[in-house]
């Protein structure tokens, strides 16, 4: 059975970096581990178009690059789809839409093995035996290994509407779960104010969700848009967060991008002036002296 590298990282206690995809390439997660910032990928699933064979893929692309995968599932595919991810390979998932206690049970209950072996806070669910990716088809399904694995996949459960936040510490009291991550948007929706961010009562929501995380031995996670935004949650005692969404990145850079080019177009040129062409011009317009290859401009 193969590391659970965030599991690993949870039982030392270190912080975690993870970042987002949606979309199933799998050379997208390879891109990711070149980097060699981040512990994890989150496929967010709830949102992306997939078939089962794009989990497999990603199963593969998450050993190839050395990282930890985990999904984001909808509430109406907790056990179905949690179950195929684990079978491809991914090692920890996240369960949006948590709204009462059996929510939370239902959650533990599509991860964790069908057995008495599995002793512990981690418990016991109601998984069985799979011929998939994560036993070697055929090599270790059933095997005391599966079940230890089974126990170690990571569970994280989204906060993020009115009847969980109202029956919190219960919901998170259930056994199992790992990690714990605030939903500010679907939260402000539940209570009539959609995408009031800094209203004051989604503030206090995400707060009461943090301190009662981290005050019941859990993982408290945070989204960010942007590194700068970590200041508040690191004096919280936050040390778990996902960064930056694929879509949003190419979004980002679309929008300026694509404005800082309509302006040059739209501002007069100034007529060039000639002059010798120099060595740097030369290698810019693809000559090289010899001594190397020249970059190309997608570089």
């Amino acid at each position: 059975m193969r590391r659970n590298l965030l599991r690993e990282k949870l039982k030392k206690g270190q912080p975690t970096v993870g970042t987002h995809i949606l979309s199933c390439w799998p050379t997208l997660v390879e891109l990711i581990g070149h980097s060699g910032q981040y512990d994890y990928v989150e496929f967010t699933a709830e949102y992306a178009p997939f078939d089962m064979h794009d989990l497999d893929n990603l199963g593969r692309a998450f050993e190839v690059a050395g990282l930890a995968g985990m999904i984001k599932i909808e509430q109406t595919q907790y056990i179905h789809q949690a179950m195929r991810a684990i079978g491809s390979g991914f090692q920890s998932v996240l369960f949006a839409d948590i709204r009462t206690v059996d929510d939370a049970r239902t959650a533990v209950n599509a991860v964790r093995a069908e057995t008495t072996m599995a002793r512990g806070t981690r418990g016991r669910g109601l998984t069985g035996v799979g011929m998939r990716r994560d036993v070697g088809i055929v090599r270790q399904g059933g095997s005391p290994a599966y079940v230890e694995a089974l126990n170690d996949v990571v569970i994280a459960v989204m906060v993020e509407k009115k009847s969980c936040v109202d029956d919190l510490e219960a919901i998170l009291s259930v056994p199992g779960i790992d990690m714990v991550q605030f939903g500010a948007s679907d939260f402000s929706m539940s209570i009539g104010k959609p995408a009031q961010y800094g209203d004051p009562e989604v503030l206090a929501a995400e707060t009461k969700t943090i301190e009662t995380a981290l005050r019941l031995g859990l993982h408290p996670r945070v989204e960010l848009r942007d590194p700068a935004q970590a200041a508040r949650y690191l004096k919280m005692g936050v040390k778990h967060f996902c960064i930056g969404w694929d879509v949003r990145i190419l979004a980002d850079w679309w929008d300026t991008k694509g404005a800082e080019m309509r302006q040059l177009l739209a501002t007069p040129a100034k007529k060039p002036v000639a002059r010798p062409a120099s060595r740097a011009t030369a290698k810019a317009n693809g000559k090289s002296n010899g001594r190397g290859a020249v970059r190309g401009n997608y570089a």
